[in-house]
């Protein structure tokens, strides 16, 4: 059974709540971590915890232990003359801060700023994983 320190390999396939997948190992080499290192969101590694080699679980997690809520702090407006020419909306940047590079989302463009959001992509959903675990190292 899979506790807390275990290094596991799982495949999976996540999920949002409208079935869209939004990533996957099928095809690849399977997913591998050690349980409690913080490596994942919480709501995963804790799903994995009790498993066993060839359990298939199916784990529905919350935002609180997905990727957060949309924190309104991390959208910003930013002059356009400190963007790339020719941005458009939807597309993804990165952007340098004090802390490293981030992602950031173009979320509107207006005359003279552009609206930015440098929340996760999968900020404010619930997720659905379908795990299958392959291997205790």
């Amino acid at each position: 059974m899979i506790k807390e320190g275990n290094k596991v390999k799982v495949h999976y396939t996540g999920k949002l709540e409208s079935n869209e997948v939004f990533d996957t190992s099928k095809d690849k080499d399977p997913l591998q971590f050690t349980v409690g290192e913080g490596q994942l969101i919480p709501g995963f590694e804790n799903g994995v915890i009790g498993l066993k080699v060839g359990d298939k679980k199916t784990i529905n997690i919350e935002v609180n232990q997905a990727y957060g809520e949309v924190r309104e702090d991390l959208l910003n407006e930013v002059s356009k003359d400190k963007m790339p020419e020719g941005v458009t909306k939807g597309q993804m940047l990165q952007a340098q801060t004090p802390n490293g590079p981030v992602s950031v989302k173009i979320l509107e463009i207006k005359e003279d700023t552009v609206v930015i959001d440098a929340n996760h992509p999968l900020a404010g959903k619930n997720l659905i994983f379908d795990l299958e675990v392959v291997e205790v190292v």
